[in-house]
């Protein structure tokens, strides 16, 4: 065979390992979007938000439709981490909390709760929850219940007195009274 015919067949050769990697690449994007539309559908069904770019900022933040109901227990999580870390107090209240909101031990939500209280989670799921929560409270979510912001911001402060002070004096820090008070005003001031 010539040389000339041998660079031939290797030029088809990689034209069609491009062509199938092309199709892969693809194949796979299609997947992506179609697997991100229905997490977005089954958590419009769980949050009864409705507005597609309220679902993609959960998406974007990292919930599915298995640990959305986690979001309404950001704020919680995030007073826990108020003061750098978590206190075996807050993180055994904090669990307790979502006890009773219905996070079931072993499942997804659980799971990724206690991941989130031996790592910080990254700001942005902090920075963008408020807004996302209170939307849910304005949609009547069947994720929050009867659950107010009243009772959100309760639930803080039970988390920054969890771990503070001596005999009950100085409980809450400066860091966390500073923190309850920006999570106070982002779960109430976006009211409709």
């Amino acid at each position: 065979m010539a040389e000339h015919e041998k660079i031939g067949e290797r030029g088809r050769a990689m034209e069609e390992e491009y062509f199938r990697k092309r199709d892969r690449e693809l194949v796979e994007k299609l997947r992506k979007a179609r697997a991100d539309e229905d997490a977005k559908r089954a958590m419009g069904a769980s949050t009864g938000l409705q507005d597609p770019a309220l679902l993609q900022a959960l998406l974007d933040l990292g919930f599915t439709p298995d640990t959305v109901t986690l979001l309404p227990l950001v704020p919680v999580v995030q007073m826990a981490w108020a003061e750098g870390g978590v206190t075996k107090h807050e993180f055994d209240l904090v669990l307790k909390l979502a006890a009773a909101r219905g996070v079931a031990e072993g499942s997804p939500a659980h799971q990724q709760l206690i991941d989130w209280l031996g790592t910080r989670p990254a700001p942005a799921v902090f920075a963008g929850a408020g807004r996302l929560i209170r939307a849910m409270l304005d949609a009547g979510s069947g994720q929050v219940g009867d659950l107010t912001a009243d009772d959100l911001v309760a639930y803080c402060e039970q988390i920054a007195g969890a771990s503070g002070g001596m005999l009950g004096l100085g409980r809450i820090s400066v860091e966390e009274r500073t923190l309850l008070t920006q999570i106070a005003s982002d779960l109430k001031t976006r009211q409709r």
